[in-house]
């Protein structure tokens, strides 16, 4: 254990027992902290006793995250064992890829449970601790499938991009009370990704060259609210942006004018990245009083026009 950025944090990885979940427990461990590995498979303690063989200390969980109860039971062993909880680490996740026209809704439900109801399970177990305590580092795992979609994986892509409406907002939620929540989108070859990618790839986008990404999200001067992508021993971020747009006249067809400047409304100069679901509001609102000087009276029952796009 050489580097202890995160020295005696306690910190919970749920599905831990093998691939990206086994990488981030070895690597938080390596940095100081206390683990509890969390694998409905039976895997967990193999990682625990890793890490007490490297010199760390850690606990197995077996719990599902599906299961709100073993959620909680989860988060009082980490209580009872360690006397709190610094960090949680949404991992778990399963796969059921198909074409939508091809996938049945059970097996569309099913990841979206693991994924989206695990990852709050888990939270929600844990929050409240969190904020007494005036602090947590919270991950949710989410997906290039999510963010960019990939053929194929439908819910999957849809599971992966609500976990990023979710720390969105669990960011804000968590501020005051010094509660960070990140997002880390991993490309890596695991037992969920086996056969997706080329045989060349496996060298490279090793589980292990994710997790020092995961470590920058955890540490007390941690960032929140970042999308981190991380494969391959390279890092980036995304970012959710709105468009400057255009403002358009009631009086003069606006369906045909939103249709004829849909270039405009795509053109990404002068972007930017909302502070919260209330700057579309403001953005909107201030580009309506600028075309009119009276908002009152613009929409379609209005008395009088707006002038022309902005």
């Amino acid at each position: 254990m050489d580097a202890k950025k995160l020295k005696d944090r306690v910190a919970i990885v749920t599905g831990a027992g093998t691939g990206l979940g086994r990488a981030h427990a070895l690597e938080l461990a390596r940095h100081g902290a206390l683990v509890v590995v969390n694998d409905i498979s039976g895997l967990a303690q193999a990682v625990v006793d890793d890490i007490c063989e490297a010199g760390g200390k850690g606990i197995a969980n077996c719990g599902d995250v599906t299961s709100y109860q073993d959620m909680q039971a989860m988060a009082e062993q980490t209580r009872d064992h360690f006397g709190r909880v610094d960090i949680l680490v949404n991992n778990a996740g399963i796969l059921r890829d198909r074409t939508f026209a091809k996938m049945t809704l059970d097996d569309f439900r099913l990841v979206m449970e693991v994924h989206v109801m695990g990852a709050v399970n888990a939270i929600k177990a844990v929050w409240t601790q969190m904020q007494l305590q005036q602090y947590g580092r919270i991950i949710l795992t989410t997906s290039s499938s999510g963010l960019y979609g990939n053929f194929g994986q439908s819910n999957y892509g849809a599971a992966k991009m609500a976990l990023v409406g979710l720390m969105q907002t669990l960011s804000l939620e968590g501020a005051k009370h010094n509660i960070r929540v990140n997002c880390l989108a991993p490309a890596a070859i695991t037992a969920m990704t086996a056969g997706l990618l080329p045989d060349e790839a496996v060298k490279v986008l090793t589980a292990e060259r994710v997790s020092p990404g995961l470590i920058a999200l955890l540490g007390e001067q941690a960032p929140t609210r970042m999308i981190m992508l991380a494969g391959g021993g390279s890092f980036e971020s995304a970012h959710i942006t709105m468009t400057r747009g255009v403002h358009v006249s009631w009086k003069n067809d606006p369906a045909k004018q939103v249709c004829e400047q849909l270039d405009r409304i795509l053109d990404q100069t002068e972007q930017f990245v909302p502070a919260s679901g209330w700057d579309q509001s403001k953005h909107e609102l201030g580009k309506a009083f600028h075309a009119v000087g009276a908002f009152a009276e613009d929409g379609p029952d209005g008395d009088r026009g707006v002038g022309q796009p902005s």
